[in-house]
């Protein structure tokens, strides 16, 4: 990958993540909760939403490591729940927010792919092209992955919402442990990383059959191309 493609896929890659967060803040905000807001977090600003062990230590230690798995992330926008005009729905609208975001951004990435290359503004092999086909995966990947029902992942928000009292009481003390969780899956657990990635790929490549860009995806992110190519 040259040093351009590199930085417009950082940038998107940041932006991302940014606005991943900042929809949390937002939607909380217009549900009674202005915590994000009052601390500046309803940004896409990427500088109030680093965080240095996850955004920075974590995924670096990972890179130079040699891991097959990149785990990393930003830091979560505060939600008081107390705040919020109707907590248990509430919380799992804030946290759908996030994943929706990335879904939303990748529709418009994909979108965007699609127009300029069947316009022939851009390559089957052009840096605009492989750019806009990592933003689609990575933003796919943040969705799917969030959308994960174990603490403190996005989906354990929205899981939430349909459980009893008794079980939400168990389920909010799993997650202090959820983190390790998560981590012990994705490393010891053969074919957790496997499904994971298989998710991602499978809903990547409905994206591109709908937009008609399987064999850009395809070409950039590998695998093959799918239906719509």
């Amino acid at each position: 990958m040259d040093p351009i493609t590199a930085l417009g896929a950082i940038t998107i890659v940041v932006l991302s993540v940014t606005t991943h967060e900042a929809a949390h803040g937002f939607v909380a905000d217009r549900l009674g909760d202005p915590t994000a807001r009052e601390l500046g977090r309803l940004t896409l600003n990427p500088i109030p939403h680093i965080d240095l062990i996850f955004t920075i230590l974590l995924p670096a230690f990972l890179i130079f490591s040699g891991s097959p798995v990149i785990f990393g992330g930003a830091k979560p926008v505060p939600v008081n729940l107390t705040r919020l005009r109707r907590p248990r729905r509430d919380w799992a609208l804030v946290g759908a927010a996030g994943p929706g975001s990335n879904l939303v951004i990748a529709t418009s990435l994909c979108l965007l792919l699609s127009l300029l290359r069947h316009g022939g503004v851009l390559g089957p092999a052009s840096a605009g092209t492989e750019v806009l086909a990592i933003g689609v995966f990575v933003n796919i990947l943040l969705a799917v992955f969030n959308l994960i029902p174990i603490p403190p992942l996005d989906g354990s928000r929205v899981l939430q919402y349909f459980l009893t009292d008794a079980q939400l009481g168990a389920y909010r003390r799993f997650e202090r442990y959820g983190l390790f969780v998560i981590l012990g899956l994705l490393f010891f657990v053969p074919g957790a990383m496997t499904l994971v990635a298989d998710g991602v790929f499978a809903v990547t490549g409905l994206f591109g059959a709908v937009f008609g860009v399987s064999a850009e995806l395809a070409s950039v992110l590998g695998g093959p191309p799918g239906p719509g190519s």
